[in-house]
């Protein structure tokens, strides 16, 4: 491909960022320094950090963000594990099974633990039933130390995330080295803390950053739990006052000065070394055999994970099934009504529509761009292609509620955007709001096609007269058709499901997408709860199929898609 057309992708790349991930940036960052003036000023930040409410809301995300962080870490690692290393029934069902957390989101799942574990809850009756509680008595989980609950139900769905890149990593890993280290005398837990973990470390930063940001940004959780002493939750009662108040646009930049500075450290500290190692083909490495009983309880272990992380998706799924369900084990009566109603209902029926419009235009914007970001980055000389791999992964790095609140920002009246108001039409800021967010995943998929795609192919093709655009469509594209729907069905399905530009940009019921009907339905009184979790399962059974089909194109390599 010619050097003239890298650096058209370079400059349009360049400018698309400019525009919807620096602008956006740029206007928090203004609205939180900057006086009525135009002097800079820490006034507002200060007034924050003195507030015992929004640095107690700060404070609360951040230790949110760490036990959500090492409760996925205590899930997914030793699975991760057990999976490279050992061989034990049920593995290849189980291995897939484990992936299933990822088909709702953790909003979502938090109706169904609500149901389970709240006040009249079905814990609260087995107990009764079974005799451990008298009749009539009530204990509401969650409610006692929300916190926790919180931190539970994201890192229930999170931690496949976690998982994916532990197994990436650790499938990577030498077995001579771990070998060496037990013929000298290092075995068992001190091989694993003193050989594997340093050599997997990089991976496991991967997966950590996005769990902890993710984590720390989290607002549908804390909406679900009424429990409003987090920073997320705390910009989102702002909004209302976006126009004339500095304080959300304090708020905001603090978030984002605080990710962005727990991702350097992270990244310093976990994320530089790369350990050279040598081919696999110099030990017998692979997962080996158990002994019988060993072997079952791996078995049980990922079962027993399994069935815990998917306690939010049988709730949902009871929920959406039932019509009345209160202060019993299960629902006592059972019906499809609700799965008719969600697709008939006048809230649900538009939302499906725009989901789908909004996440198929941003999903062909991902996969257009993001090819052509990844040869320039891959195949091209041009200085600087490096900078534009940064910008397509920044993204990643970056908090959705910090772009979805940068973007209501900028499309205020009187701004530079303010066409683009989504009081009036949200369409245009959501399709875009979706393909920033999302373009990584495509461009690290087509980076990693192009990388395992020889480039004497397409130089083949030209010495045979084929013009260099024209041997990138007819050669390499059609042999990495497999990354390219992996990412692009990636960034479709979380796209369809995207949370906090969902909550925020879509202010108008005529406009809302699947997640924000969702949230509507669940806080109306009557069916909406049914109605709302009969819409949760639409989703959880497209997005099911998604991942399944993304594991079984992409394998282990899968992980990679998460990567910063």
């Amino acid at each position: 491909m010619s050097q003239s057309f890298a650096r058209i992708v370079f400059a349009f790349t360049a400018v698309f960022f400019a525009a919807f991930f620096l602008w956006p940036i740029f206007q928090i960052l203004k609205g939180g320094f900057i006086d009525a003036d135009g002097k800079v000023t820490l006034e507002y930040v200060a007034a924050l950090l003195s507030d015992p409410i929004y640095l107690g809301g700060i404070g609360n995300s951040f230790l949110l963000a760490c036990a959500t962080t090492t409760m996925t870490f205590l899930i997914a690692l030793p699975l991760a594990f057990i999976s490279d290393r050992f061989r034990f029934p049920g593995k290849g069902l189980l291995s897939s099974v484990v992936l299933i957390p990822m088909i709702l989101p953790p909003f979502v799942g938090a109706i169904g633990i609500k149901q389970i574990f709240g006040q009249y809850g079905a814990l609260n009756a087995l107990l009764i039933d079974i005799g451990l509680r008298p009749e009539g008595w009530t204990h509401d989980w969650f409610a006692a130390s929300p916190f926790w609950g919180i931190a539970l139900v994201n890192a229930l769905s999170l931690y496949p995330i976690i998982y994916l890149n532990s197994v990436a990593a650790l499938a990577n890993v030498d077995p001579a080295m771990e070998e060496a280290a037990q013929n000298l005398g290092c075995t068992g837990f001190r091989r694993f803390f003193k050989i594997t973990l340093p050599l997997i470390k990089s991976g496991l930063f991967a997966g950590g950053t996005i769990v902890f940001i993710w984590a720390f940004t989290e607002l549908g959780v804390p909406l679900i739990f009424d429990y409003p002493r987090v920073i997320a939750v705390q910009i989102f009662y702002g909004l209302k006052d976006i126009s004339g108040n500095p304080a959300p646009y304090a708020l905001v930049a603090i978030m984002l000065a605080s990710t962005t500075l727990l991702y350097a450290i992270g990244k310093g500290l976990f994320g530089r070394q790369n350990h050279a190692m040598m081919a696999k083909a110099t030990s017998s490495g692979g997962p080996r055999d158990l002994p019988r009983l060993q072997a079952w309880l791996c078995t049980a272990a990922f079962a027993g994970v399994t069935f815990i992380a998917v306690l939010p998706h049988i709730g949902v799924i009871l929920v959406a099934f039932s019509s009345d369900w209160y202060a019993s084990v299960l629902p006592k009566n059972f019906t499809l009504q609700n799965f008719e109603l969600a697709l008939g209902h006048n809230l649900t029926v538009s939302a499906i529509a725009n989901s789908l419009k909004f996440a198929s235009i941003s999903t062909l914007v991902d996969v257009v761009l993001g090819i052509a970001i990844a040869y320039v980055v891959v195949r091209s000389k041009i200085p600087g292609r490096q900078v534009l791999d940064f910008l397509a992964m920044m993204p990643l790095a970056v908090p959705g509620l910090v772009l979805a609140f940068g973007y209501l920002a900028m499309s205020q009246e009187g701004k530079l955007f303010a066409f683009l108001n989504p009081i009036k039409d949200p369409t245009i800021l959501l399709i875009i709001a979706y393909s920033v967010r999302r373009l990584p995943y495509v461009v690290r998929s087509a980076s990693a096609g192009f990388q395992q795609t020889s480039e004497t192919l397409e130089e083949a093709a030209q010495n045979l007269g084929c013009p260099p655009l024209k041997s990138v469509f007819k050669i390499t594209l059609p042999l990495i058709a497999a990354n390219l729907i992996a990412g692009g069905l990636l960034a479709f399905a979380f796209a369809m499901l995207e949370v906090s530009d969902s909550l925020i940009l879509a202010q108008k019921q005529a406009f809302y997408p699947i997640t924000k009907a969702i949230l509507e339905l669940f806080q109306l009184l009557g069916d909406g709860k049914f109605i709302a979790s009969a819409l949760g399962v639409w989703a959880m059974v497209f997005l099911g199929v998604t991942i399944v089909g993304m594991s079984l194109i992409l394998g282990k390599k899968l992980g990679a898609i998460f990567r910063v």
